[in-house]
């Protein structure tokens, strides 16, 4: 019997995920619908973000000609922080300061719009303000949704999962279980206005280049965590992100916003960010349990995309990147089979997790697959460490009438007492294998 509302393909969510396989889709003249549950695409997301300039280019090549970027990013800077200092580095290159551009800073509510009025143009078709209940199954086919308004029932080949991190459509379907809180990182961020000038005067940048800072160490109140902060054109995004399971833990309950507000008041961060007015504040979950974690992508009629599959992580700030790659690759996988007439079952939708495999996406979280449960269970790395870099930094550079030789028998010393020599190695194992 033939169906009422039938599309090839049913997209559920518009952030980049989303619209990247939406717009794939429809570009190759697939009839597609989005549906989001905010009042537009972006509503959800105040929150700035960092663009890999690649990622989108494989999907919409001239997208610097009208997309709302803010900085093209020249500089990263990398800190390890104790409580009153920090040691790092910083990699800045004129390379990153000529056309094309490699990574800018974004805003998300701005960009996942532009985004958006993509997809229209390219010809799929939008319905927002509208959640969707469940999938709807014919045996064990997923066959299409079952929406809360007048859309009501809606059928196509193929749905597309992109409904965020611990997706609920794929829980009610039993694709996957809740993801653990051990898995899953809760980020908060702000949105601090700042005259253009005095962004570039105080991170030596010039009108449209940025600056990215990376940061671990004790702003993350002993919990496994990073912090970041970088340049938008008139306004700072500053953060911290920690494992959930650890908030739970925190023998402080350091709440989410109160760690934000600790890391601002840092010696070191205070003066970058002193004098902006905070626009923005967001919260929101981060999928963190990396290669391990991923659950099944695809099966009949189905498949999951971004952080509903797991494949979004903070570590590099890459989550839209990764996102839009996995949005790309199964929408390529969706058209395939359409044009080879095989359907959309498992045996046809498996290319999907082929794509996956061959990808930076897998390749990146294969590689790094050990990474988080070596920092979850090594606290030291967020404190100890820190402390004993900070410290040895400022024994070597201070004059005090002490000779160089006498100084690194006491930084050993105290690197000794504060972790003994078996930890140092152990550690040191630890990180090797988890990045060989």
């Amino acid at each position: 019997m033939k169906k009422p509302n039938k599309f090839d393909a049913i997209v559920v969510g518009a952030g980049p995920a989303g619209n990247a396989c939406t717009y794939t889709m429809a570009k190759a003249g697939l009839k597609v619908l989005q549906i989001e549950r905010g009042e537009y695409p972006g509503s959800k997301n105040v929150q700035g973000a960092i663009l890999y300039a690649k990622a989108l280019e494989e999907i919409i090549p001239d997208f610097r000609d009208d997309a709302p970027l803010e900085r093209h990013i020249i500089e990263q800077r990398m800190w390890l922080l104790d409580e009153n200092s920090f040691v790092g580095t910083h990699i800045r290159s004129e390379d990153y300061n000529k056309p094309p551009y490699n990574r800018y800073t974004i805003i998300r509510a701005q960009f996942d719009k532009w985004f958006s009025s993509k997809v229209r143009e390219a010809g799929a078709l939008l319905i927002c303000e509208t959640t969707v209940n469940h999938l709807i199954m014919d045996g064990d086919q997923v066959v299409g949704v079952a929406c809360d308004r007048e859309q009501g029932d809606v059928y196509a080949d193929v749905v597309v999962l992109a409904d965020g991190v611990n997706s609920t459509l794929a829980r009610k379907a039993g694709f996957h279980a809740e993801i653990p809180a051990g898995n899953v990182a809760l980020a908060v961020k702000e949105i601090l206005f700042m005259p253009e000038d005095v962004i570039r005067q105080r991170f030596n940048i010039g009108e449209e280049s940025g600056v990215v800072m990376e940061m671990v160490g004790r702003i993350t109140d002993g919990m496994m965590g990073t912090g970041f902060l970088y340049t938008n054109k008139e306004s700072l995004t500053i953060g911290v992100g920690c494992m959930l399971s650890d908030f739970a833990k925190n023998p402080n309950r350091t709440s989410p916003y109160a760690l934000l507000d600790q890391m601002k008041r840092h010696p070191s961060i205070a003066p970058l960010i002193e004098g902006g007015e905070m626009k923005e504040y967001c919260a929101h979950l981060i999928p963190e349990g990396g290669f391990h974690a991923i659950p099944k992508v695809y099966g009949n009629g189905w498949m999951i995309v971004g952080d509903s599959g797991g494949f979004v992580n903070s570590a590099h700030r890459e989550g839209s990147n990764l996102a839009m790659t996995t949005g790309r690759l199964a929408a390529e996988t969706v058209i395939q089979a359409k044009a080879a007439g095989r359907g959309c079952r498992a045996d046809s939708l498996y290319t999907y997790k082929n794509a996956l495999d061959a990808s930076f996406v897998m390749k990146d979280l294969h590689k790094y697959r050990d990474m988080p449960g070596v920092l979850h269970k090594s606290p030291q790395f967020f404190t100890t460490y820190p402390d004993l870099l900070a410290q040895a930094a400022r024994t070597m550079i201070t004059v005090d009438g002490v000779d160089k030789k006498t100084k690194e028998r006491e930084i050993f010393a105290h690197l000794r007492k504060s972790r003994k020599f078996s930890g140092l190695v152990g550690d040191a194992f630890k990180l090797w294998k988890a990045i060989r």
